[in-house]
């Protein structure tokens, strides 16, 4: 199963098109900032399943701020990241996926891809792919009970 992970598109739906093209996912996550950008790929693409949380620039939206999805035994925390402090650190937020029992904590908002394994939780941020000089984006592969991610760029 392959999962594709953006964040902060911030209205450049182009980028995650080219990636979805390109990678041809089973699932897609986006991580706020802008939540209609999400509902434009679920409209172009509605065979694909979607999962979207609101960010910091989503005004006057009903969307989550955090949701917990499991894919293939996998639990994934997703959340944008601005409500659970992440630009001065990730203890907030590791701490909230933990509480979830959560496998992946999965968080934007600072526009810098980072992946890492802290203990049995696995943290990633794709990165912005919307206006940023190196749009990215993430890939996580869930297979046989295993993981494995890579960040891209655009």
């Amino acid at each position: 199963m392959k999962l594709l992970i953006f964040s902060d598109s911030h209205g450049e739906g182009s980028n995650m098109r080219l990636a979805i093209d390109r990678e041809r996912p089973d699932y897609v996550f986006h991580l706020g900032d802008h939540d209609r950008d999400a509902e434009d790929l679920q409209r172009d693409y509605p065979q694909l399943p979607l999962v979207y949380v609101r960010g910091n620039c989503d005004y006057y939206s009903d969307t989550p701020l955090t949701r917990l999805v499991t894919l293939g035994g996998v639990r994934f925390f997703l959340c944008h990241g601005h409500t659970l402090g992440v630009k001065g650190g990730l203890l907030r937020a590791s701490y909230a996926a933990r509480e979830q029992r959560a496998d992946f904590l999965l968080y934007g908002h600072t526009h810098v891809a980072h992946d890492e394994q802290n203990e049995a939780l696995h943290i990633l941020n794709p990165g912005a792919c919307g206006y940023a000089p190196h749009p990215t984006y993430a890939v996580v592969t869930i297979q046989g009970g295993t993981c494995a991610s890579e960040i891209r760029e655009i």
